[in-house]
C-alpha cells in the first residue's frame, strides 16, 4: 500500500486520497518475494491466476475483495482514482467485466500503465476503456 500512496502523491492526487483496504495487493503467502520460476521449480505447471497461494490467498478471495470495491464504486456518483498493485488490478477488471478471477491473466499489466474501466453506453455494459497505456518518456 506505501508504494500505492506514493504513486498517488507523485501523480498530485494525495491530498484528496483515501486508503481501501480491498485495493491491496494479492497475499502470496508462502510465495511472497519468490518468482514464478522459483515456484515452478517445486511446483511444476503452477498459475498465480489459476492456483492462488499457499498460506496467502486464492484467487476467489481476490476476487472477493475486488467484487466488494467494484459494488461500491458502482455507487459513486461520479469517477474514481485508484491506486493498487498489477495483480489485484488485473482481477478486478476482470470482476468489473463479469468474468472469473482467473481471467485476470488476460489482462497483462506493466508497471505504472494507465488503464480506464467504465461502459460502453451504461452501467449495464461495464468495458475497458484504456489499457496499460504506458507512462510517457522522459528522454
Amino acid at each position: 500500500m506505501q508504494r500505492a500512496a506514493r504513486t498517488c502523491e507523485l501523480a498530485g492526487f494525495g491530498a484528496t486520497a483515501e486508503g481501501e483496504r480491498d485495493l491491496v495487493e494479492w497475499d502470496y503467502g508462502d510465495y511472497e518475494g519468490r518468482t514464478t520460476l522459483e515456484i515452478q521449480v517445486a511446483r511444476p505447471g503452477w498459475q498465480l491466476f489459476r492456483d492462488g497461494c499457499p498460506g496467502g490467498e486464492m484467487p476467489e478471495q481476490v476476487g472477493a475483495r475486488a467484487d466488494r470495491l467494484i459494488e461500491r464504486l458502482r455507487a459513486l456518483n461520479g469517477d474514481a482514482l485508484l491506486f493498487s498493485s498489477g495483480h489485484f488490478l488485473r482481477t478486478l477488471t476482470a470482476r468489473w467485466l463479469g468474468l472469473p478471477p482467473a481471467a485476470g491473466r488476460y489482462f497483462p499489466l506493466g508497471t505504472a500503465g494507465l488503464c480506464v474501466i467504465g461502459y460502453e453506453h451504461d452501467l449495464s455494459e461495464p468495458a475497458i476503456r484504456l489499457w496499460n497505456e504506458a507512462p510517457p518518456s522522459d528522454s
